[in-house]
C-alpha cells in the first residue's frame, strides 16, 4: 500500500508547468495590425494639386535674391521698400510712390534742371568767400535780397552761412528773420578777444530754419556813431575764419566808410535794381561808379538782379535785362511777391513757386563765381 501512493507525488509535480500556457505575449503581435492603417497617405497626393499655384509665386521671387547676388553686400535697395533717390516731381513722382519705389523713372526735365541747379549751388568753394549786396539808393529789396539769397545757400549747402548787416545806420536785416538773441554786431565787436570757438560766435547771431545765421545791426536809436571801415574789417576776420560764405548788406550808396573795407575784401557783388526807369539808372551809375574807381572786375564780375517784377509793368524789363548783360555776368529776374511786400519775417515756404525758382536761380548764379576750391596743388 505503501508503494501505491507514490505515485500521486508525480501528479503533484505536473502541475507547475500549467503557469506557462497562461502566457499571452503571443496576441502582442496582432496588434501590429494598426500599421496598416497607412491608408492616411492617400490624402497626401491631394497637396502636389495644390502645388501648382505657388509655383508662380517662387518664380517671381528670384528678382529679389538678384541684387545679392552682386558682391555679397547689403545695398540700400535690397534693405529699403522705397528707397531715396528717386522722382520728386510729375508723373514719374506719382508712379514711383504709388509703386512703393519698386518702380523709379527717369526724372523729368524740370526735375533735371532742378538737380542741376543744387549742385551749381552746393559747389565746394576755396575757404571763405564774400558776397557783397550792394545799390545806389534804399528801397529796391537789397535787405530782402541778402536775406533771401542767404537762405537758398543754407538750405542747399552744408557749410555755414551767415549774412551780416553793415548798413552804417541801424539797418533792418535783423527784422527779416525770426531772431533767438538780442545780441548785435557792436556786442560780437565788443568781445572779439573772447571769440576762440565757432560756439562762442554763434552766441552774437540768429539762425533761420533753414540754418542761415544773421548778425544784426545796432538797432538802438542813441547810437551816435555809424558802423565805419574799422569796424567791418574787424568783424570781417572774425567770420572768415568761422564761415564759408559771408553775405553782406550794405547800406545804400558807395562813398559811406564800410564801403572802403567791403569792396576790397568782396569777391562777389550783386547789385539790386528795381524795375522803374530810377532804380535802373542807379544800378547802371553802380557799375559805372566800380569802373571808374578801379573796380572794373568787381563790377565785370557782377550778378545784377531786377527786383520785384510785375507782370504788366510799365517799363520794359526785357531791355533792362539786355542792358545789364552787356555790363555783368549774369542778369535774374525776381517777381513781385505779396509776401515780400509786407517787410516782415521772410519764411521761404510763404513764397510763391515762381519767387522761390527765381531765388534758386540767383544763387546758382552766384555761385557759378565762386573759386574753385583746390586739391593736392590743382584745381579741383
Amino acid at each position: 500500500m505503501a508503494r501505491r501512493d507514490v505515485p500521486p507525488e508525480p501528479t503533484t509535480q505536473a502541475e507547475p508547468p500549467q503557469p506557462p500556457p497562461p502566457v499571452a505575449p503571443p496576441p502582442p503581435p496582432p496588434r501590429v495590425a494598426p500599421p496598416p492603417v497607412a491608408p492616411p497617405p492617400p490624402p497626401a497626393p491631394a497637396p502636389p494639386a495644390a502645388a501648382p499655384p505657388p509655383a508662380p509665386a517662387a518664380a517671381a521671387a528670384p528678382a529679389t535674391p538678384a541684387t545679392p547676388a552682386k558682391g555679397g553686400e547689403l545695398s540700400t535697395d535690397q534693405l529699403l521698400s522705397r528707397p531715396p533717390g528717386g522722382p520728386t516731381q510729375g508723373w514719374q513722382a506719382v508712379v514711383y510712390q504709388v509703386s512703393g519705389g519698386r518702380v523709379r523713372p527717369a526724372p523729368g526735365p524740370a526735375e533735371r534742371n532742378r538737380q542741376k541747379l543744387a549742385a551749381r549751388i552746393g559747389a565746394p568753394v576755396a575757404g571763405c568767400q564774400r558776397i557783397a549786396v550792394v545799390a545806389l539808393k534804399g528801397g529796391v529789396g537789397k535787405t530782402t535780397t541778402t536775406a533771401c539769397l542767404g537762405a537758398i545757400f543754407a538750405e542747399h549747402r552744408g557749410d555755414r552761412v551767415v549774412a551780416v548787416d553793415a548798413n552804417p545806420d541801424p539797418g533792418t536785416l535783423g527784422y527779416r528773420i525770426r531772431r533767438d538773441t538780442a545780441r548785435t554786431a557792436t556786442d560780437l565787436l565788443a568781445n572779439v578777444d573772447k571769440l576762440e570757438r565757432y560756439a562762442d560766435v554763434r552766441a552774437y547771431a540768429s539762425q533761420t530754419d533753414l540754418r542761415l545765421e544773421v548778425i544784426a545791426s545796432e538797432a538802438d536809436p542813441g547810437r551816435d556813431e555809424a558802423f565805419g571801415e574799422d569796424d567791418y574789417r574787424e568783424l570781417a576776420v572774425v567770420l572768415e575764419r568761422f564761415y564759408s560764405l559771408v553775405l553782406t548788406d550794405c547800406g545804400p550808396g558807395l562813398l559811406h566808410s564800410a564801403m572802403r573795407a567791403i569792396l576790397p575784401t568782396a569777391d562777389q557783388l550783386v547789385v539790386v535794381a528795381a524795375p522803374s526807369l530810377d532804380g535802373a539808372r542807379s544800378a547802371s551809375l553802380t557799375l559805372d561808379w566800380l569802373v571808374k574807381h578801379d573796380y572794373e572786375e568787381l563790377a565785370r564780375s557782377s550778378v545784377v538782379v531786377i527786383n520785384a517784377v510785375r507782370e504788366r509793368g510799365l517799363v520794359d524789363v526785357d531791355k533792362l535785362q539786355e542792358h545789364f548783360a552787356r555790363r555783368s555776368r549774369a542778369v535774374v529776374r525776381i517777381p513781385y511777391d505779396r509776401h515780400l511786400e509786407t517787410g516782415a519775417e521772410i519764411v521761404l515756404d510763404e513764397l510763391a513757386p515762381a519767387t522761390r525758382r527765381a531765388y534758386v536761380q540767383l544763387a546758382a548764379a552766384v555761385a557759378d563765381g565762386f573759386r574753385p576750391q583746390v586739391r593736392n596743388g590743382g584745381q579741383a
